[in-house]
Parts: structure tokens; C-alpha cells; sequence
């Protein structure tokens, strides 16, 4: 898959640990996830997608 071997993987984890810090990971993973759902069901042609809105605090 293009081309990529694991110690190519690990640096960019690591360069993408370094610019956006570990406690964001797991949200930018989420938010990776949804996006690639909702290209697939787009890529399918269903109309419908997922959108949530951020809950104020």
C-alpha cells in the first residue's frame, strides 16, 4: 500500500505525536474514521452522512 514499510510508518506516528501531542490522538483517529465512512458511503451512493456537532461545555 503505497509503498510504505513499518519504520516509515513509525516516523510519521512519531512526527504526527511531536506536531499535534498525544492526548489528541485519539480524537484525530475518530475523526480520521468518520471521514473515511462517510467517502465510502458517498463512494457507494447512499445521501446520507454523518455529522455530529461539538457539544458546548
Amino acid at each position: 500500500m503505497f509503498g510504505f514499510g513499518v519504520p516509515e510508518l513509525l516516523i510519521v506516528l512519531a512526527i504526527v505525536m511531536v506536531v499535534f501531542g498525544v492526548s489528541r490522538l485519539p480524537e484525530l483517529g475518530g475523526a480520521l474514521g468518520k471521514t473515511i465512512r462517510n467517502f465510502r458511503k458517498a463512494s457507494e451512493g447512499k445521501d446520507e452522512i454523518e455529522i455530529k456537532l461539538k457539544e458546548a461545555v
